[in-house]
């Protein structure tokens, strides 16, 4: 059974910075595309980053792009989002989730998912 877990998220002032990880219990972690969105109240799920199964395909969401960054490790089985420059407008649960279809920002293509974690930025 493949279970994503999400430690981390929390409470950051804006203009701080916070990482976010993702643990996977996936025996062929490596060949899976893994995905970041976020849900903010009274919002859907948005697509924020995205990152092929060698790491050498990366994607973002352009209200992310040049502040967050997406990273894995396959040894690990890990992937992680490193956001800088938060905003309160980057206030959502974040969730990491996982394909075997291929590289791609549609949720409806990401088979597995994380139960989702916390990130509050104040102004």
């Amino acid at each position: 059974q493949v279970q994503l877990v999400e430690p981390g998220g929390g409470l950051v002032q804006a203009g701080g910075s916070l990482r976010l990880s993702c643990a996977a219990s996936i025996r062929t972690f490596s060949r899976y595309v893994m995905g970041w969105f976020r849900q903010a109240p009274g919002k859907e799920r948005e697509f924020v980053a995205v990152i092929s199964w060698s790491g050498g395909r990366i994607s973002y969401a352009d209200s992310v792009k040049g502040r967050f960054t997406v990273s894995r490790d396959n040894a690990k089985n890990t992937v992680s989002l490193q956001m800088n420059s938060l905003k309160p407008e980057d206030t959502a649960v974040y969730f990491c989730a996982a394909n075997l279809r291929g590289f791609g920002r549609d949720q409806s293509g990401y088979d597995y998912w994380g139960q989702g974690t916390q990130v509050t930025v104040s102004s």
